[in-house]
């Protein structure tokens, strides 16, 4: 229990009792108990609060420079501010991420703990508001329509950052092994049949250039969520704003937060539109198919080990049975299937709180911006973890791949140019029937000597685009 006393705090519905040492106030006391959904409040969504407390920064440096602010009240606001920027008080963002009103709540919640954080700054007790008040000043020219979206994109901005370096350090990870295995001949497969050799390190390294494309993807689908409604206030009329707001308060969220925000061309469009938050959710989605598919391969490569394909050793990171000895399973690949999963479903769930949308806003944003973060996040750790405990220890079975390729039949694929259709497949048939090698085989029925076919049979040719010649 808190030794400060507990302060009244009042609006149009009645007063409540609010903590004497909580930052929050009666807005977010009425959302923590109009909305316990999630159990997961805003704190735990970092990058949104320190996204809010960039606009609120900007928006009491524009109001000071136009007029609407003093400078006294203004240089408080930023002070605070710059304390959430820096991750303090995060803890007293109460209300649950997923919430009626449009994301009131949580703008209310922002206002509140920069209004008390700043009274103090300037000398006085939390809850003074007759000095510092969190919608006349801290909220000054502004509206939950066009800060809250505004600060989910700077958000998803921050974290899109993290996932493209966990995506890049996972790519390094495959090309080190690509390159590691680049000379390790195995079968290639499709529709899980033998096809035609390749090598380890081919097969790695299309591991990285997926991984490369869909950061560009990424890249492409993030620079849509640059173009924000900053100075819309209520519906994108710029309503209670002074005039020349929003062309000042954009540039100057560019400059705090690092971002290169935008400011919408049609503030009235921007302020209803969610179309970005859409196209960003299906990248996350192809990013998020694309690993899954990458890591349904290694399970694959690397089942058995005595039973299954037995290409690749994945590094054993913990028991995997509690009745089964010695049982290792592919629990980092698992998990990022299952991350996959997660990410898919809200996919769905933006889609529909987009199209839910209706005339001038967007009320779903709270769970689009739940959604979103959820899949940047999990994205991002699932691409560490896959990275540290799993590619970076992968090991060849290259006794087992050499023996494969010495005995396997599709290299008979490689002699079509030489000795035609018809003859390769009469070799591979006689071999499958006999259990001969392709060499052994090849020479019985007089077609080729097995020097010659072991002259054929390398590396180089079984791998690249080369025409065979006799």
């Amino acid at each position: 229990m808190s030794s400060i006393p507990a302060r009244t705090e009042r609006d149009f519905l009645g007063s409540l009792d609010i903590p004497g040492d909580a930052y929050w106030g009666v807005h977010s006391a009425r959302a923590a108990a109009n909305f316990p959904i999630s159990g997961q409040t805003v704190a735990q969504m970092p990058d949104l609060v320190r996204a809010l407390a960039c606009v609120k920064k900007v928006a009491a440096r524009a109001n000071a420079e136009l007029g609407a602010l003093d400078a006294e009240r203004a240089d408080a606001i930023g002070r605070a501010c710059d304390e959430l920027i820096a991750g303090r008080l995060h803890g007293e963002f109460i209300v649950d991420v997923i919430q009626g009103g449009a994301g009131t709540s949580t703008n209310m919640n922002a206002n509140e703990v920069i209004a008390n954080r700043a009274l103090e700054l300037m000398g006085h007790a939390k809850g003074r508001y007759d000095v510092l008040h969190p919608n006349d000043h801290v909220n000054a020219s502004q509206s939950t329509n066009d800060v809250y979206p505004t600060a989910l994109r700077v958000a998803a901005w921050f974290g899109i950052d993290g996932l493209l370096a966990a995506m890049a350090d996972l790519r390094g990870a495959f090309e080190r092994k690509a390159d590691e295995f680049r000379d390790v001949l195995k079968i290639g497969r499709t529709q899980l049949q033998d096809a035609v050799p390749m090598t380890l390190g081919q097969e790695f390294m299309a591991f990285a250039i997926m991984i490369h494309e869909d950061e560009a993807r990424l890249r492409e689908a993030r620079a849509l969520i640059t173009e924000i409604n900053l100075g819309a206030t209520a519906i994108g009329t710029g309503i209670n704003a002074p005039a020349g707001y929003a062309e000042r308060v954009v540039p100057l969220l560019a400059a705090e937060s690092g971002v290169p925000v935008v400011r919408a061309a049609n503030l009235v469009e921007a302020t209803q539109d969610t179309g970005a938050f859409v196209q960003l959710s299906g990248v996350l989605k192809r990013v998020a198919c694309k690993l899954s598919k990458t890591c349904n391969d290694l399970r694959l490569l690397s089942s058995g080990p005595q039973a299954g394909f037995g290409d690749i050793k994945l590094p054993a990171r913990q028991a995997g049975s509690s009745i089964m000895p010695g049982k290792v399973n592919p629990v980092i690949p698992e998990v990022m299937n299952q991350v996959a999963f997660e990410v898919i479903g809200n996919d769905v769930t933006i889609t529909l709180a987009s199209e839910g949308g209706q005339l001038q806003l967007n009320a779903f944003e709270p769970i689009m911006a739940h959604a979103l973060h959820k899949s940047v996040r999990h994205l991002t750790q699932a691409c560490r973890t896959l990275q540290v405990n799993c590619v970076e220890g992968i090991e060849a079975n290259h006794a087992l791949l050499a023996r494969r390729v010495a005995e396997s039949v599709t290299l008979v694929t490689a002699l079509n140019p030489l000795i035609g259709y018809e003859k390769a497949a009469l070799i591979a048939k006689t071999a499958l029937a006999s259990g001969g090698t392709i060499a052994e085989v090849a020479e019985s029925l007089g077609i080729m000597s097995r020097a010659e076919l072991t002259a054929l049979l390398v590396p180089e040719r079984l791998t690249q685009p080369v025409r065979l010649v006799a």
